[in-house]
């Protein structure tokens, strides 16, 4: 009688999806490989109480919110993570594909860290260094107001403080929303301390954001995929590589790795919650609402997810690395997230 019932509502919901629609009894959830071991630690509490465990794949925050965008029906995602907010293009993408109703539920925050093998010399570093460092023109190091290919092969030739080792650093390609915040926060944090590449913004947006969000492509910064575990592991038997990954990594694998402070900041978790540390940004999931009450359990995971035994300040995502939004924000998130709320777009 419950399966005639849910394949009637299937039936009714996804009248106007693909062909090729099926119908399952097993969440789908794609996104941010950041929020992918938090998902995965809810997923499988989920399971156990009796509930099919979701199926989670770590496809990156915009190969996720692709995914999630491309139309209604069971051949494509119920949830998808994020790492950084969902873009104004993004979510125009999923109305035009008759997505109409999206609940967006912020989870909690974490840390973008630049990090190194544990073995190796501790590296302090500004976000102007970074910036210099990485990005893909940078101002003359000869002077004036004129960029340049950046030239800086060494750390040392960036600051003279810092070590005389080569810039090699791997991190996230552009599909991760890390990558994202990466560049608005670390890149162009650094670019904006050049006063004249920071008036550029009030004259042509999209020429300040082309210069303040570019990472160079010649080598010096390699995209290591969407795997932050496989990143960690290339430190750990590279001594002189950094890295670029989530405080929650770096939190999972000390004794193999340290994080470099930033703006004499070092990355911890009351430091990132209060928005002290530089690098730091929130986490997010969405929910396709079209979905709820046809592919079981939608809501039952998203009730465990915003439980206080999950998310709270003494609940099981601490233990994982992720750092719990402050009481009043994670009871409004919590009544968004189990009401169902719509998001209207305005707020992108």
């Amino acid at each position: 009688m419950k399966a005639s019932i849910v394949g009637a509502a299937a039936a009714l919901a996804f009248a106007t999806a693909p062909a090729t629609a099926i119908a399952r009894d097993t969440i789908s959830i794609v996104g941010s490989s950041t929020v992918y071991p938090f998902a995965t630690t809810v997923a499988e509490r989920f399971g156990r109480g009796g509930n099919p465990t979701p199926k989670i794949e770590s496809t990156g925050s915009g190969g996720g919110l692709k995914l999630f965008c491309q139309g209604v029906g069971t051949d494509t995602p119920d949830i998808t993570n994020a790492s950084r907010r969902m873009k104004k293009s993004e979510f125009e993408q999923c109305q035009s594909n008759g997505i109409k109703d999206i609940t967006e539920v912020v989870v909690g925050y974490d840390g973008i860290v630049v990090a190194n093998s544990a073995k190796a010399q501790h590296i302090d570093l500004t976000l102007r260094d970074i910036f210099l460092a990485l990005a893909k023109e940078v101002p003359d190091p000869k002077g004036g107001e004129k960029l340049v290919p950046n030239p800086y092969k060494t750390w040392k030739e960036v600051n003279p403080s810092l070590p005389d080792t080569k810039i090699e650093v791997l991190g996230p390609p552009p599909t991760s929303g890390t990558r994202d915040a990466f560049n608005e926060l670390a890149i162009e944090g650094g670019c904006k301390t050049f006063d004249w590449l920071a008036a550029i913004k009030k004259q042509d947006k999209s020429k300040y954001k082309a210069i303040c969000r570019s990472i160079r492509e010649d080598g010096a910064y390699v995209e290591a995929g969407e795997n932050d575990n496989l990143i960690v592991q290339k430190l750990v038997s590279n001594p002189s590589a950094l890295g670029v990954f989530g405080y929650s990594f770096l939190d999972q694998n000390r004794g193999k790795v340290q994080g470099a402070k930033i703006n004499g900041v070092a990355p911890a978790m009351e430091v990132i919650a209060s928005g002290e540390y530089p690098v730091s940004r929130s986490l997010y999931f969405y929910v396709k609402k079209a979905h709820v009450g046809v592919v079981p359990g939608i809501e039952g995971y998203i009730k465990e997810f915003t439980s206080e035994r999950a998310w709270g300040p003494e609940g099981y995502l601490v233990d994982k690395g992720m750092i719990p939004l402050p009481d009043d924000k994670r009871a409004e998130m919590a009544k968004q997230a189990q009401g169902l709320v719509t998001m209207t777009g305005n707020e992108l």
